[in-house]
């Protein structure tokens, strides 16, 4: 598999397996970062590729000191099971990296 990258021009996270495409889809307002919809092929579901794939896009959020908004199911409860997450979608600006 290879690594998630930002398709900037799509406004979308993306996770390219040997059996398709997984898609993280966000909009940006200021510094929020609105995710709208993940999606996996459905042949690939139960893999950990979701997971994956939303890790990446909420650690390039941190890098790049944006705030998150999970409006997709997926990625609010990925940020509830994973409290290193958590910070980022709270009040405040988020913690820039050093």
């Amino acid at each position: 598999m290879s690594e998630v990258r930002d398709n900037v021009a799509a406004k979308r996270f993306e996770l390219e397996t040997e059996g398709g495409l997984a898609v993280a889809n966000y909009r940006l307002e200021g510094d929020t970062m609105m995710f709208t919809h993940t999606e996996t092929p459905r042949h690939l579901q139960g893999r950990g590729i979701a997971s994956r794939l939303v890790r990446g896009a909420l650690e390039n959020a941190r890098a790049r000191g944006l705030r998150v908004r999970p409006l997709c199911s997926f990625v609010a409860d990925y940020i509830r099971r994973h409290p290193e997450f958590q910070d980022l979608v709270g009040s405040g600006s988020p913690r820039r990296p050093l």
